[in-house]
């Protein structure tokens, strides 16, 4: 979606009519933290791909307010041909959330959460760790609305070092950011389509054994420069790069 498109609300689903109703949590941060009134636009998405942007026709105030729209008009988005999957390494605080809304805003299309050697916290099975990942999840969607996406990234379940190397396996290319790589990701020539792994290490940085199980699975360990990058950001910064290194973001 271009930049100057009105603020995107999520639905579970866009209706087939031309009179839609919005509810729920949604229609509360429309109505009461936006404060949006009748005659203003705003655009509707199912998160998948498909958009419509409407206008307000009426906004029925209370606890539970509702919006009643006009759809002005259509479209849906292809899924880009060459995907972009994050797997971010867990990371303590919120850098962990810092570095998904980055990369949702950078244009990541799928992030696994990864627990990799080196990683403070664990995520472990439970309810506890069942929160965590609904808060990426939640920053996710959050995100993917401030950057007027039609597609919201799945965050996955988290995986083991063994799990990512099998992704890496299967993916079309599968890049490793890695400060003392030999290889920089703007000299790499890059796949056309398919999935693109890319893997974030934590704060401590990624060991020797998960490197090579990750190189011997097919991936290539590369350097953004001479610096080296937080893992809250890292991802974001190399999407970057490979905006410039595509035509999936022009």
């Amino acid at each position: 979606m271009p930049a100057t498109t009105p603020p995107v609300f999520l639905v579970e689903a866009l209706p087939a009519s031309d009179d839609l109703v919005l509810d729920g949590e949604e229609a509360r941060h429309a109505a009461t933290v936006r404060r949006m009134r009748a005659g203003e636009r705003l655009v509707v998405s199912d998160g998948r791909g498909s958009a419509a942007e409407c206008v307000i026709t009426q906004v029925r105030p209370g606890r539970d307010p509702v919006l009643e729209l006009a759809v002005a008009r259509r479209w849906a988005e292809e899924a880009p041909a060459l995907r972009v999957v994050v797997a971010q390494a867990l990371a303590k605080g919120d850098r962990g959330e810092l570095a998904v809304e980055l990369a949702t805003e950078a244009g990541a299309d799928e992030i696994v959460p990864w627990r990799a050697e080196r990683s403070v916290v664990r995520w472990e099975e439970g309810p506890r760790g069942a929160k965590a990942l609904a808060r990426w999840q939640s920053t996710v969607r959050a995100a993917a609305k401030q950057a007027r996406r039609a597609w919201v990234p799945p965050v996955r379940e988290p995986v083991s070092t063994k799990q990512l190397a099998a992704l890496a396996t299967r993916a079309a290319c599968a890049l490793v950011l890695e400060g003392g790589a030999g290889s920089r990701l703007t000299d790499l020539r890059l796949p056309a389509s398919g999935d693109l792994l890319l893997v974030v290490g934590p704060e401590g940085g990624i060991t020797d054994g998960e490197l090579t199980a990750l190189t011997d699975a097919g991936a290539t360990g590369v350097r953004l420069g001479t610096t080296v990058l937080r893992t809250s950001t890292a991802a974001a910064v190399a999407l970057g790069a490979l905006g410039a290194l595509t035509s999936r973001w022009t």
